[in-house]
């Protein structure tokens, strides 16, 4: 069967305009602060508390099989309105730090219902070349992500709930788009039942486990990253007082040009294989973790900047060659739950990375503390580099 040309670019853009929802409350972060009182913990409780929801969500899903059991599209298309629902709570006066805090879960819980189903919706199209649509896919994420930082840039004398109200919006557009005209794909093999053991089952084939635990070591250092690029553009202008920097604007700037690494990269896990474009972009991300405490000292401000826009494009590369990889070595039945459970996984380790980071920033403010990240990267590499018959 041939694939409408207008199935991918739905899934897309969907993915993109609900995603949006992720970073929301970061992009205001300041402003957060200074309305609801948050100290200065916040940025790391509340970028963890979106991860935590999201993988409670993933968890669930996963053991329910609900994206095997029902429409996938359907699926999307509720999560993204409860999404959106929950990501406009954090408007409410009334608020105090823990509400926000459940409100950044719950929107996390239902964007459970969002990344990972998006890629079983284009896993269930897109049998060949689906290292190079999880690229696009996974490019919608990152422009998803990186936007309330860019809302947030341009919403100029605009109230700070505008930037809520933007991103809840997108979310139900991407909502309608997915289950208007993306219907079931004809690789999809429903699933019936509930079955408990198949998340431990999944596991104990050697080469979906190498995969997985690629994907891991890369999310250990990804959203650290992305959650703290902010903060490394004020400390280099904190160390170098004469440079001002427009820290939305580059903060959109460097996260979002990682969709530019995730498209490339799945044209060339295309021509080359998979496993080794996967490679060698966790090889590159991890060696810009090491360089990044001695690049806060170079005092050429453009040098910096391209540093972090290189590390942008390499540090989310391999995400959509992991999920690949993934599932290509999962059981087709159980697709949708294996990308899920490994989701799941990935983002309490992001958790734990996110919180280290912060709580070390918090006890010293030497910039030596961001080669922690580079422990994920080192991780993944070793358990997929003797892996011959990963492609």
């Amino acid at each position: 069967m041939k694939v409408p040309k207008y199935i991918l670019p739905t899934i897309v853009i969907s993915q993109f305009l609900c995603t949006s929802l992720w970073f929301a409350g970061n992009g205001i972060m300041s402003e957060l602060k200074s309305n609801f009182n948050l100290g200065e913990s916040a940025l790391g409780y509340l970028t963890s508390s979106v991860q935590l929801g999201f993988i409670v969500g993933t968890l669930i899903f996963a053991l329910l099989s609900i994206a095997d059991r029902y429409s996938p599209s359907k699926v999307f298309m509720v999560c993204a309105f409860l999404g959106a629902a929950f990501n406009i709570g954090i408007i409410w006066e009334g608020n105090t730090y823990a509400t926000i805090l459940a409100f950044r879960f719950l929107t996390g819980f239902f964007l459970a219902g969002i990344y990972p189903v998006g890629m079983k919706i284009a896993a269930d199209y897109f049998d060949k070349g689906l290292g190079k649509s999880l690229g696009y896919l996974v490019g919608a994420l990152v422009i998803g992500t990186a936007l309330p930082h860019l809302l947030k840039d341009m919403k100029g004398n605009l109230p700070w709930e505008s930037v809520l109200i933007s991103t809840a919006s997108l979310a139900i557009i991407g909502g309608i788009l997915m289950i208007s005209f993306v219907p079931d794909g004809p690789h999809r093999k429903p699933s019936q039942h509930i079955t408990i053991s198949a998340i431990p089952n999944i596991f104990k084939e050697s080469n979906f486990r190498a995969a997985a635990f690629g994907y891991f070591g890369h999310m250990w250092e990804l959203y650290a990253f992305w959650a703290f690029v902010p903060i490394i553009l004020q400390i280099y202008t904190e160390k170098h007082t004469e440079i001002v920097f427009n820290i939305p604007l580059l903060s959109f700037v460097v996260i979002g040009i990682g969709s530019l690494g995730c498209v490339v990269g799945g044209y060339l896990a295309q021509k080359f294989n998979v496993k080794k474009i996967a490679f060698l972009s966790l090889l590159l991300s991890c060696v810009c973790c090491f360089l990044l405490p001695f690049m806060f000292f170079v005092e050429s401000q453009v040098l910096f900047i391209a540093f972090l826009l290189f590390w942008g494009i390499v540090v989310i590369a391999d995400s959509p060659l992991f999920s690949t990889l993934v599932a290509q070595n999962a059981p087709l039945a159980l697709k949708g739950t294996a990308l899920t459970i490994v989701n799941s996984i990935g983002f309490a380790i992001t958790i734990i990375s996110i919180q280290l980071l912060n709580e070390l920033r918090i006890i010293t403010d030497t910039p030596i503390v961001f080669i922690i990240l580079a422990l994920g990267p080192i991780v993944g590499l070793l358990a997929i580099r003797k892996r011959k018959k990963l492609s």
